[in-house]
């Protein structure tokens, strides 16, 4: 009783260990690389996955490292695609003490999940005050990627802050990040007890500099148009336009549709969709987009 911290360490590397050997690189997006020495992902793969710097999780399972934050485990619980109980477990040997709730996102309604799938040709999403993603199109996912809606992907502001390479894609990054923020602090405002809210600015401001400077210079700003570019490994450079439509439903859920801002992006956007259909074997949706 009087080595906790101690047992604390041990139990947690071991623990971490155990979950990184069952999984396998193609189980979480990651390419094989043939056969291991050893089962499972390897530790700058859980580095990778989590966000996280390799000599920090190396002597996080050397036990090493004091007491991680919520945010830092929170982000190797989705690495390690842990589960509701694991992830509190994760919590209670790392920390002592349980973690937030998991957010689950409201439900989209049956009319507005109509609207989406009734875009065909134009990427559209829906948000909550949190800035998850709870629904898209397959527009969207033929812009965004396959991933969009899940993981770090799963929020806009994570992604945006979050994403490793994200500034490559994202051309506009800076001023769109810094909307988020004020976006997030508008939102705050009005969701000041919701703990999820919380506990992603907290989570924001530990991993990014960026975000936690502006979130100290106290601007607000509400999401409702702009123009950004973005940068798509197939299509190459697009210039979009975005708009945001509130619901009026009391569900505080946000539209986002995006358009295309020139011929070429109009081009750019149809290929990319006409290529998911293909690949899915859609052939209706390739009938529409072409």
């Amino acid at each position: 009783m009087g080595n906790r911290p101690g047992q604390r360490h041990t139990d947690l590397a071991e623990f971490l260990r155990a979950m990184r050997a069952r999984l396998q690189p193609e189980e979480v997006g990651l390419p094989g690389a043939g056969r291991r020495r050893t089962p499972g992902l390897r530790r700058q793969e859980v580095a990778q996955l989590a966000a996280v710097s390799i000599d920090w999780y190396i002597r996080l399972e050397q036990g090493r490292v004091g007491t991680p934050g919520t945010a830092v485990l929170d982000a190797l619980a989705q690495a390690l695609r842990l589960s509701p109980a694991e992830r509190a477990h994760l919590h209670l040997i790392a920390r002592g003490e349980a973690p937030v709730a998991a957010h689950l996102p409201a439900p989209v309604g049956r009319s507005l999940q109509l609207l989406l799938d009734g875009l065909p040709l134009l990427p559209a999403y829906v948000l909550d005050f949190r800035l998850d993603v709870l629904a898209h199109n397959a527009a969207a996912a033929a812009l965004f990627g396959e991933e969009f809606g899940t993981g770090l992907a799963g929020n806009v502001a994570r992604l945006l802050f979050r994403t490793p390479g994200i500034r490559e894609v994202q051309l506009d990054w800076t001023r769109v990040a810094r909307e988020i923020v004020g976006n997030l602090r508008a939102n705050r405002a009005r969701h000041r007890t919701d703990r999820p809210l919380g506990a992603l600015i907290d989570e924001l401001r530990q991993h990014s500099a960026e975000f936690a400077s502006w979130w100290d210079d106290h601007t607000v700003q509400e999401r409702a148009h702009g123009e950004k570019r973005v940068r798509h490994q197939l299509v190459g450079e697009l210039s979009v336009r975005y708009d945001v439509l509130a619901t009026l439903d009391g569900s505080d859920q946000r539209l986002m549709v995006v358009t295309p801002a020139d011929p070429a992006t109009e081009q750019g956007l149809r290929r990319l969709i006409t290529a998911r259909a293909d690949r899915l074997g859609g052939a209706a949706v390739h009938a529409i987009a072409v």
